[in-house]
C-alpha cells in the first residue's frame, strides 16, 4: 500500500472515488502539517470528500458553485459559522497547494465566501474566586492535577500544549524555572513558571527524569481528553456549577491578566495569540469601565 493511499484512506473509507492526482496531492498536502493541525485539516478533508462522494463529483472537478453549496450545506446542518469558515478555509489551502504543484491549472475555491464571524468570545467566564477555588482543590488532590490546573490557570497554557510537554524541557534560564512547549503551528517557545507553578510541577514529576510532565491511568502521555475531564472534576470539588473545562482556565488567566494591569501586547505574547484581535476579544468582553476613553478625555479637556 502506498503511502498517498494510506493518506487518503484516512479521509474517505472508499479511496476508489479519488483519482491517482487527488490521491497524490490528499497525501502531499497533509503531509506539510502534524499534529492537532494535521488532525483539524484531515477532518475538514474527510467531511468535504464525503460530501463530494455523495454527489458523484470529483474533487479536481469542483467549482466555487460547488464549495459555496458545501459551505450552505454545513450551515444547514447547523455548524458554527466559525467551523463554517475553518472548513473552506482548508478547503481553499488544499486547491492551492493543488495549483501551486500543478495537479490543477486554477484553484475554484479563490473567491469562495466565507461566513462574517462573531469577534466575542463566548467562553464561559470564571473570576478569581472561583479559579482561587480549583487551584484549592486541586491542591488538596492530586500533585498531577495541581499542575495540570496551574499551568492551565496560571501560566494560560492550551491544554495541547500542558499535555504535550516532556518533563527534559524543564529548564533554568536567567534565575527563571523554565518550560520549553510546543505552541500551535508547531513552533517552540520557552515560557518562564512563577515559583508556584514550578512547585507543583516539581512534585507532580517526582522522581522521574523524563518523560511526558504528565501521564494517564495507563501510564502512557495524558491526552486532552482526559486532561479536561480532570478539569471539569476539579471544578465540580471546588462546588462550581458552570461547565468548565481547559479553554476556561486560559480564558480566566487572559482576563485576569488584563484586570491586574497588565499591557495587551504583554497578555497576547504570553498566551502566544499570533492575531493581536483575538486577545482584543477578551479585553473588549470584559466591560473595564474604568479605562474608558471618555474618562481620559475629560481629565484632558479640563487641565487645559
Amino acid at each position: 500500500m502506498t503511502s498517498s493511499t494510506m493518506n487518503t484512506q484516512t479521509i474517505a473509507l472508499r479511496p476508489e472515488l479519488f483519482s491517482t492526482q487527488e490521491e497524490l496531492a490528499l497525501a502531499g498536502f497533509l503531509a506539510g502539517y502534524s499534529g492537532l493541525t494535521r488532525e483539524a485539516y484531515m477532518l475538514d478533508l474527510r467531511q468535504y470528500v464525503a460530501w463530494c462522494a455523495e454527489r458523484h463529483l470529483a474533487l479536481f472537478g469542483a467549482r466555487r458553485a460547488d464549495i459555496e453549496a458545501f459551505g450552505r450545506h454545513l450551515e444547514t446542518a447547523g455548524r458554527a459559522r466559525a467551523t463554517i469558515s475553518r472548513r473552506l478555509c482548508t478547503i481553499a489551502c488544499f486547491y492551492r497547494y493543488a495549483e501551486q504543484e500543478d495537479f490543477i491549472a486554477k484553484s475554484p475555491a479563490v473567491h469562495v465566501r466565507r461566513p462574517k464571524l462573531d469577534y466575542e468570545s463566548h467562553a464561559t467566564g470564571l473570576d478569581r474566586n472561583e479559579v482561587g477555588a480549583m487551584l484549592v482543590a486541586a491542591g488538596l488532590g492530586d500533585a498531577q492535577d495541581h499542575a495540570l490546573l496551574s499551568l492551565l490557570a496560571l501560566n494560560g497554557l492550551r491544554v495541547s500544549e500542558a499535555t504535550g510537554a516532556n518533563i527534559e524541557a524543564l529548564g533554568l534560564e536567567r534565575g527563571h524555572r523554565t518550560l520549553t512547549i510546543l505552541r500551535k503551528g508547531g513552533k517552540t517557545v520557552i515560557i518562564p513558571l512563577a515559583p508556584r507553578t514550578a512547585r507543583a510541577v516539581d512534585l507532580a514529576v517526582g522522581e522521574r527524569c523524563e518523560g511526558p510532565l504528565f501521564l494517564g491511568l495507563d501510564g502512557m502521555r495524558l491526552d486532552r481528553h482526559a486532561a479536561a475531564r480532570t478539569v471539569a472534576r476539579i471544578a465540580r470539588h471546588a462546588g462550581i456549577t458552570k461547565t468548565v473545562g481547559p479553554h476556561t482556565l486560559r480564558h480566566a488567566f487572559i482576563t485576569a491578566a488584563l484586570d491586574a494591569g497588565v499591557p495587551l501586547r504583554d497578555v497576547q505574547l504570553a498566551v502566544r495569540h499570533a492575531d493581536p484581535r483575538t486577545t482584543t476579544i477578551y479585553d473588549r468582553r470584559r466591560q473595564n469601565f474604568d479605562r474608558h476613553a471618555a474618562y481620559v478625555v475629560v481629565a484632558f479637556v479640563a487641565s487645559g
